[in-house]
């Protein structure tokens, strides 16, 4: 278990009181699992679970001139966002290497828990790189009139994923929820308080996640769980949430992507507009879009040995190189990984070993993601 110094979600009690594994995750003690990472995933895959990820840094943006500071800043074009629309973006240093993969919402009229009517925008990034975001943010407002507000210790974040998920949030609260489209959110009443829920996820399920103030964190969790019993709701750790992520190639920071890791060696480029006027970093991507280096890959192997993040990966012997995440896959029943190899090796059907503990083990390159819900 982590030390004192590490931060607490509004959930940690409930976490402790039902005998959560936790751990230290980016900073903050988190549950990666309560019953088996396994049983967890086929919750999600086959019904519903419920996420605590108030880990994830959540931001708040006011002023006249927020829209230009976040083109300045992210590698997606935020002027394309409608009302209520959400983009997946990046953050990417002057060498266009990856300080953080990001949400970002036009927000909807009406409050929510980002704010009232003058907040417009928000983003969602990654719990161990917020500071960073922050810093990055505020580098390179220069004189442009906004301003951000840190709003992850007065909120909670909690997602619910699956099949059933729809049911059990349209149980759970009176908001209208089937129509609305995927990467999009609006703000409501729910839980007692306001809300902003989308329809957004990590992994590869139809799902939502909400963003409520702090005391009404376990309100919410209670409620949905609740609401969730007749479709047999479990509540999820980061381990479940990792191999979910993995089996449909959703990229994690400090894993697929870094500062050594470029949007097109990711095989991001489709968040990245270099048309949409200067940014931070676009010189260096406009060089990397057509020499990106190595290149992310999906890898199924033979045998069930487990590709673990920074085994060599090799061609006739030769590296050629790396595993970034590996798992036994609990819905495919098969040792999945991703990698990041020479270009020349990133062709589906590439036979490939990965060196797992000295054991050259045969692998072959597979089209991503591994799973698509039906």
């Amino acid at each position: 278990m982590a030390g004192d110094a590490s931060l607490r979600t509004p959930l940690y009690a409930w976490h402790l009181a039902q005998g959560a594994r936790l751990v230290e995750f980016g900073g903050w003690l988190m549950p990666v699992q309560y019953s088996t990472i396994a049983a967890e995933h086929q919750a999600v895959r086959q019904h519903v679970g419920l996420f605590d990820i108030s880990h994830m840094g959540r931001l708040a943006f006011e002023g006249p001139d927020v829209l230009a500071w976040l083109n300045r800043v992210t590698t997606n074009d935020a002027a394309r966002l409608e009302p209520g629309q959400i983009q997946y973006s990046l953050i990417v240093a002057e060498d266009g290497g990856v300080l953080d993969d990001i949400l970002v919402y036009r927000l909807a009229d009406g409050a929510g828990a980002f704010g009232g009517d003058r907040t417009r925008y928000a983003v969602v990034c990654n719990a161990s790189n917020r500071i960073r975001v922050i810093a990055q943010l505020e580098q390179h407002r220069g004189s442009l009139d906004a301003t951000l507000r840190d709003l992850t210790f007065e909120t909670t974040m909690i997602a619910v994923q699956g099949p059933d998920s729809l049911a059990v949030m349209s149980k759970a609260s009176d908001a209208s929820l089937a129509q609305l489209r995927y990467y999009h959110s609006f703000n409501s009443s729910a839980f007692g308080t306001v809300v902003t829920i989308s329809r957004t996820g990590y992994t590869g399920e139809d799902g939502f996640e909400l963003v409520a103030p702090r005391e009404f964190a376990e309100r919410a969790w209670a409620t949905l769980l609740d609401a969730g019993r007749d479709f047999a709701i479990q509540p999820c750790g980061l381990g479940a949430r990792d191999t979910l992520r993995l089996e449909a190639a959703m990229p994690l920071y400090c894993h697929e992507l870094s500062e050594n890791v470029n949007p097109y060696a990711a095989g991001l480029g489709w968040a990245v507009k270099l048309n949409k006027g200067d940014f931070v970093g676009r010189a260096a991507l406009r060089v990397l879009k057509n020499r990106p280096g190595q290149t992310r890959v999906g890898l199924v192997l033979e045998g069930k040995r487990i590709a673990r993040q920074g085994y060599d990966v090799k061609r006739n012997g030769q590296t050629i190189g790396a595993v970034t995440s590996g798992t036994f896959s609990p819905t495919l029943e098969k040792s999945l990984a991703m990698a990041l190899v020479n270009p020349s090796a990133a062709i589906p059907g590439t036979r490939l070993e990965v060196d797992v503990r000295g054991h050259a083990e045969p692998a072959v390159v597979a089209a991503l993601p591994f799973y698509k819900k039906a």
